[in-house]
């Protein structure tokens, strides 16, 4: 099983509330998680409504069965800060580095180091443990950068190749793709059932196979009922035209007749969309990974969504 889940997407899935939803249903039944935010965006804490998440873990959930889900936002330059203590004692120095701005002007040119720094707080918590010799944290769910961009950010001994060949930097990522490239990991994509965000899927899990980085599965998110097929529209708008306008008018609705277009319309529309959803479910059924559907949350992602989402995850068995 898979300690640490990465959870990516194209912008607009949903890959923070199913990374939410992700960290609830690995902590059912006294499971400890560690959810990670590494953009700043602040989505977890918006999604939990709580206030937002410090630098450090903070407890902001129970999950069925008495787990807990335990948050945190990694910050850069924070994360740089704890580097530099750990590895040259600066202590005091580096917060006056910090004050001049060298901090933040060393992570913004060095991409790279960033990512080492985010994904090695992430990676040092999977790997934590208590003083009885257990893991700190059952899992670790990582909201992580967008599917375009996340291989670059996982493979982060590519990243600081040309910044650093020896050293605490280059151990630190050697350390880092131990982890990364290890089974505790597993790098899920979100997707919906959209042409744009199945191809940058299926183009994401191609990277991340050539970088020989573990992909976990797909998980198809914000899955609509389907209620008419192409067949049923097909017949309604045929020689039933006057059946449907009957069956409004005994069911009560007046001016039933003027409605029949309309509803055809909003059918027609339907099917299609049913039609082309089938299309990218076979286009996700090449990929070759495993593959989960989460359904539509028509009230929004609020709590009772997420566990709702939790739930169906528990059931198709995601990251367990």
């Amino acid at each position: 099983m898979s300690r640490l889940q990465v959870v990516s997407g194209k912008g607009g899935t949903g890959k923070t509330t199913v990374a939410a939803a992700l960290a609830l249903a690995l902590a059912t039944e006294g499971k400890r998680t560690l959810l990670v935010e590494v953009e700043g965006r602040q989505g977890i804490a918006q999604l939990f409504e709580t206030e937002s998440l410090p630098y450090e873990e903070r407890k902001i959930a129970v999950a069925p069965g008495g787990g807990e889900v335990f948050a945190l936002a990694i910050d850069a330059e924070r994360a740089l800060l704890d580097y530099l203590q750990m590895f040259y004692k600066l202590g005091s120095a580096g917060r006056a580095l910090k004050k001049l701005g060298a901090i933040d002007f060393a992570t913004t040119i060095a991409p790279g180091v960033r990512d080492v720094l985010l994904t090695g707080k992430a990676c040092e918590a999977v790997r934590r443990r208590e003083k009885h010799g257990g893991y700190t944290y059952d899992h670790v769910i990582m909201d992580a950068p967008p599917t375009g961009r996340i291989t670059r950010f996982l493979n982060v001994n590519d990243e600081v190749a040309g910044l650093a060949r020896i050293g605490p930097i280059h151990n630190q990522a050697q350390a880092v793709m131990r982890v990364l490239k290890s089974p505790e990991t597993a790098v899920h994509l979100v997707t919906v059932l959209e042409e744009m965000p199945v191809q940058e899927t299926a183009d994401g899990i191609a990277e991340l196979r050539a970088a020989e980085l573990p992909v976990g599965g797909v998980i198809v998110n914000m899955v609509r009922p389907h209620v008419l097929d192409e067949a049923a529209v097909r017949a309604a708008s045929g020689d039933h035209r006057d059946a449907v306008a009957r069956t409004l008018a005994a069911a009560g609705v007046r001016g039933g007749t003027k409605l029949v277009e309309p509803l055809l319309e909003q059918a027609a529309e339907h099917a299609q969309r049913v039609e082309l959803e089938r299309e990218q479910r076979a286009v996700l059924m090449g990929l070759d990974v495993p593959t989960s559907e989460l359904p539509f949350l028509g009230d929004g992602a609020d709590i009772a969504g997420l566990y709702r989402l939790a739930k169906e995850l528990r059931k198709q068995g995601v990251g367990a």
